[in-house]
């Protein structure tokens, strides 16, 4: 038995797909909410009003980041689909050419001529179309668009991070509540770009600073808007 059979490879990107839309989804919801919740206390707005427009901001983001991920990774998944219709039709019309092709690929990847040609032939005559989609076009099953995947895994993140700053609100008292909301924010982004970034195999620091330091930015905004408006009005 050989040592791949005894330890097969686990490669991350497999998770890329899910990966990328629940860090979205999450990190979305936790700064987001968080902000709006910052922004309204600095209003002066009541513990009830903070919690009404908290709610309301996560189902409507929830929601959007559902809407926007399916629409947006639909084209995606439209392109590929054009793009796997046409290269079929080439693939019918002149085999040989296509043949010439992939072995073009493959020599522009330091493969001899004579193997290229001998690997695109067995290739072409496995599994043509897929041989094309993933060596010519880049699809491959852990790259292709899923829609559905991707706009549930979003929602359901936002939401969940969402949750944090809404369960502090809940608990906090009035005078501590933006304090409280910011530095559980903060936490929870850590941790979020931390997993996120272990899950993917990268720095797990340069994530966790990352985050951090764009939702400080974010609620540092809105409070100040929230302030200024508040006292104007």
């Amino acid at each position: 038995m050989s040592r791949l059979e005894r330890h097969p490879e686990r490669h991350l990107v497999a998770r890329i797909g899910w990966l990328r839309a629940a860090v979205l989804g999450a990190n979305d919801g936790l700064v987001s909410t968080a902000s709006l919740i910052v922004g309204v206390a600095a209003a002066g707005t009541g513990k009830t009003g903070i919690l009404v427009a908290g709610v309301a901001g996560l189902v409507a983001g929830a929601m959007s980041m559902a809407a926007g991920e399916y629409v947006s990774v639909s084209s995606q998944s439209d392109t590929e689909t054009a793009d796997l219709a046409r290269e079929r039709a080439e693939l019918a019309d002149d085999p040989e050419a296509e043949t010439r092709e992939l072995a073009g690929i493959y020599r522009s990847r330091g493969v001899n001529p004579e193997t290229a040609l001998e690997v695109a032939r067995q290739l072409m005559v496995h599994d043509a179309l897929g041989a094309h989609a993933r060596d010519e076009l880049g699809i491959s099953d852990h790259t292709t668009a899923r829609p559905v995947q991707a706009a549930l895994t979003s929602a359901a993140t936002f939401a969940i991070g969402a949750v944090v700053p809404l369960a502090v609100v809940a608990v906090a008292p009035g005078s501590l509540l933006v304090g409280l909301v910011s530095g559980s924010a903060l936490i929870g982004l850590a941790l979020l770009g931390g997993l996120g970034a272990k899950a993917g195999g990268a720095g797990v620091m340069k994530a966790v600073l990352r985050v951090t330091f764009w939702g400080a930015l974010a609620m540092g905004l809105t409070a100040g808007i929230g302030r200024v408006f508040g006292t104007v009005v």
